[in-house]
């Protein structure tokens, strides 16, 4: 069976366990009417002092939080841990729903009666008990606040952004009837009238059940589809098994990385300025999860093309309407046998496009935070387009998902046609019909955004491939794509873009080679230290964030791929400091034979000493003669589409503070190979460890930066 090769081994709960996981369905809510009127802010009480003097609600909940460890190493329990100081968001469960909870064990035949007693084999006991605090309770670390309902996301199915302590992140759903309803993973109620409880070392919300998420994989979710042929995702999940990504979809974490970090064999580091910046601990990610994006059409689109999902000649005719519509490009070398797992195949390649290596929640598909008229604090209030730039399973192929104020939600490889001049607004103007894209519905009861541990599925209301006009509509415009996003494993494992404040969300480290490979598209030597920087608001970078390397670094990274052969120009955006470093930068499609681009790469370059830099004036001829000038130094002014808090006048292009200076450097421009994959290697060349810095990259066809009738913009 074909599967795309991952490191490790895949964490399988017990068997009992996943049987546990599986078998419970939605209990019935229930409402325990405690007053509120004297519980606003407890400044005096702690979690467990609060759960306590409410004994006659949480009694059961507060008994099993002093009988569960913090840890299999620790004789601390969790209600000690909770009365000490610290940041919790605890979702505490009334008596009522601990006993609905036994109730549903003794209905699956786990236990003989709803008691602690009833379990004859003690370890599973207390396996249950640590199952139902660790998905209670998330220790918001050492940022300002834990999470009350304000801080919730507002889109359906989106993530509270902080995992609890078992591993595993919430999702959140709004009442269809009230806004004041609100469930975890669409199933558990939090009580209306008593949550956001304040105490001094958190804030609790009374829930009326027991949040017990479903622990099944992709595979297992995709498999119990095509065995019962359910509908909604019938057609997609009988092509996904049968390309034999089966395998692949069960990962659900890295064993080997897992029992090494708990070892302490995968140390925090601590950097210092010759290293990276000042003094300051970087942490090692805690874990290794892998994750996957599904975006599928769904069954009765299908029906719609004259494809019935339960026909057993499906895959035949699949393939064939993929022929007949032209879900390919002119350059695709394919077969059409029923060879569907070999990746030559040309249904493998249409069905791999559809998933994305990496899991994406809902709140989080593009992400928004310094471009202009975007402010965080007003999250749905969006301004100028955003998109986001990823890498396909698979051969590996582009895809772009996009959103803006117009757009009126997600889509993938939509192209409108913006107000880019010199004085324009940037927001869309208006969008062709054959280039609105695929519209992703993540709100619509089919998208799958708390039931499967290792993945989330978003139905599309248009079919996606990569075509002849998707490949030409990327390559007419400017590609541009986060450095920090190039690695699927800081999207899965909530490192890229986490909103918290807790330090290990800020400064994150990943291990050289010789500790452990952490990303997959990431080498680098022993005297390398990489790192990724979550800055936050006020940072003019592009979102907030970056990457740092230091010491006598010697990195490589893989690139996305190219839509399409041709004379590409690759830049860098960088914040350019004189205590950063010079570097030799290689590009090449031999990950052991690189091939040096051109002269070392001076990342100290500021106003002063580049002449040819001038502030914008109000005459665009003279502006354009001065970007000409940057040009021919090897420099770009930084982008206009982003700003410090989105302000325009923090704009990365007006950015001439005498500290630093935001720019864009050309670091090479040569023919590139669509069918190839490329490596890009940065080497210090000093004789002293320096840092070095990364924002973002564009790559951009000669069609845009050299096109005499329409010149690229300067967003």
């Amino acid at each position: 069976m074909k599967n795309i090769e991952i490191k490790g081994h895949v964490s399988f709960p017990n068997s009992w366990i996943a049987l546990l996981l599986l078998l419970l369905a939605l209990l019935p809510g229930c409402t325990e009417n405690v007053d509120t009127s004297a519980r606003y802010v407890f400044v005096d009480r702690t979690v467990s002092d609060y759960l306590r003097s409410h004994s006659d609600v949480y009694g059961e909940y507060c008994r099993l939080l002093f009988q569960v460890p913090v840890s299999p190493v620790s004789k601390t329990t969790m209600g000690q841990l909770l009365s000490a100081r610290g940041h919790y968001t605890v979702f505490a469960p009334t008596d009522k729903a601990v006993r609905a909870y036994l109730d549903s064990l003794v209905a699956g035949g786990l236990i003989s009666s709803p008691s602690w007693e009833a379990f004859e084999d003690t370890l599973q006991r207390d396996s249950v008990r640590r199952v139902i605090v660790y998905n209670s309770i998330i220790d918001c670390g050492d940022q300002d606040l834990p999470f009350q309902t304000y801080d919730f996301p507002t889109t359906q199915g989106g993530e509270i952004n902080t995992p609890s302590l078992s591993g595993r992140k919430l999702t959140v759903y709004h009442g269809q009837t009230t806004s004041d309803t609100l469930l975890i993973f669409n199933k558990y109620l939090i009580n209306e009238r008593n949550r956001d409880i304040l105490v001094t070392n958190g804030v609790i919300h009374q829930m009326e059940d027991v949040i017990i998420p479903q622990n099944q994989t992709a595979y297992d979710y995709l498999n119990d589809i095509v065995q019962h042929q359910k509908e909604g995702y019938l057609v997609m999940a009988r092509a996904i098994l049968a390309c034999g990504l089966g395998d692949t979809l069960r990962a659900v974490r890295d064993e080997v990385y897992e029992r090494k970090y708990l070892l302490g064999e995968i140390p925090d580091i601590r950097s210092r300025a010759d290293i990276v910046g000042d003094d300051q601990v970087f942490y090692a990610p805690q874990h290794r999860l892998y994750g996957y994006t599904i975006f599928a059409e769904p069954d009765d689109y299908w029906r719609s093309q004259g494809l019935e999902p339960t026909d057993p000649r499906l895959l035949d005719k699949l393939t064939q309407w993929i022929l007949d519509n032209r879900q390919y490009a002119r350059e695709d070398q394919f077969t059409t046998d029923a060879n569907y797992d070999d990746p030559a195949n040309l249904l493998y390649q249409w069905t791999t496009y559809h998933i994305l290596p990496q899991k994406m929640s809902s709140n989080k598909l593009v992400c928004h935070f310094n471009e202009l008229g975007y402010t965080p604090d007003l999250p749905d209030r969006l301004s100028i387009p955003c998109y986001n730039i990823y890498t396909t399973m698979g051969q590996r192929r582009i895809l772009k998902l996009y959103e803006s104020k117009e757009s009126e939600g997600v889509y993938l490889n939509r192209f409108p046609n913006l107000d880019n001049g010199r004085r324009g607004s940037y927001h869309e103007l208006s969008c062709d019909a054959d280039k609105v894209g695929c519209h992703v519905m993540r709100e619509d009861p089919r998208a799958e955004l708390s039931n499967i541990v290792n993945a989330n599925i978003y139905p599309l209301d248009a079919p996606l491939s990569y075509n002849d006009a998707t490949r030409q509509n990327l390559m007419k415009q400017r590609i541009r794509f986060e450095g920090p996003a190039l690695f699927p494993e800081a999207i899965t494992n909530n490192i890229l873009l986490n909103p918290s404040r807790d330090s290990r969300s800020i400064y994150v480290y990943y291990p050289c080679d010789a500790v452990y490979r952490y990303c997959d598209d990431l080498w680098q030597t022993d005297q390398s230290y990489f790192f990724y920087l979550n800055y936050g608001s006020g940072n003019p970078s592009n979102m907030a964030d970056e990457i740092k390397a230091g010491g006598r670094f010697d990195f490589t990274l893989r690139m996305p791929p190219v839509p399409r052969n041709g004379m590409y120009e690759l830049r860098l955006g960088i914040i350019a400091l004189s205590n950063r470093g010079a570097c030799q930068i290689y590009l090449g499609t031999d990950l052991q034979n690189r091939v040096i681009t051109g002269i070392p790469t001076d990342m100290r370059a500021s106003v002063k000493s580049l002449g040819a830099w001038e502030p914008d004036t109000e005459d665009d001829d003279y502006n354009a003669e001065i970007d000409k000038r940057l040009r021919n130094l090897g420099y770009m002014k930084g982008c206009m589409h982003t700003g410090a808090n989105g302000q325009r006048d923090l704009a990365m292009r007006y950015n001439n503070d005498s500290y630093f200076t935001c720019l864009r450097q050309i670091l090479t421009r040569q023919f590139m190979d669509a069918s190839k994959t490329y490596y890009l290697s940065f080497k210090n060349v000093l004789d002293v460890p320096k840092e070095l810095y990364i924002d973002y990259f564009e790559l951009v066809s000669k069609e845009v930066y050299d096109n005499p009738e329409t010149p690229e913009d300067i967003w």
